[in-house]
């Protein structure tokens, strides 16, 4: 039997060291989050995608009844934004959650959303830069592979 080491690679930052562009994409997502249909969990949460033209896309959480029926905010970001711009890869999303009225600690995408992730970088060839925004930092990925190093193929 061989044992294999698989490590990842984050960064942390201050939500004030984030650059201009990093801080408005948090935004987005703080704002999606804010629209977010949650009134089972009532924890919302929020992605914004950054596409290589500068355009935003957000998307939010929505919950169903009949879990697991809804979809989570980063699936709705990246699918809308493969619908609307097919030809305009992604290159940053950000995501950020929000409950009882307060911005959370900082998350991370669901399995499912993960292999989305993992896709979509296939799908365009590129890596996905994923800022996971907390309150008071951000836990930045360089890539989807980071958060998912085993992914179905």
């Amino acid at each position: 039997m061989e044992e294999v080491r698989i490590e990842i690679f984050l960064k942390t930052v201050l939500t004030s060291e984030l650059d201009v562009d990093d801080r408005l994409l948090r935004e987005a997502a703080l704002s999606a989050a804010g629209r977010a249909y949650a009134p089972y969990s009532k924890f919302r949460v929020g992605a914004a995608v950054r596409l290589q033209d500068g355009r935003i896309v957000e998307g939010c959480n929505q919950e169903n009844v009949a879990y697991p029926s809804g979809l989570c905010a980063e699936r709705v970001a990246l699918f809308a934004a493969g619908a609307s711009y097919p030809d305009i890869p992604p290159v940053t999303l950000a995501l950020a959650a929000i409950y009882a009225d307060e911005v959370c600690e900082t998350i991370s995408p669901c399995g499912s959303c993960r292999q989305v992730l993992i896709e979509t970088e296939r799908r365009y060839g590129q890596t996905l830069r994923i800022l996971m925004c907390g309150r008071n930092q951000t836990l930045i990925s360089p890539s989807a592979k980071e958060l998912l190093p085993i992914a179905y193929s």
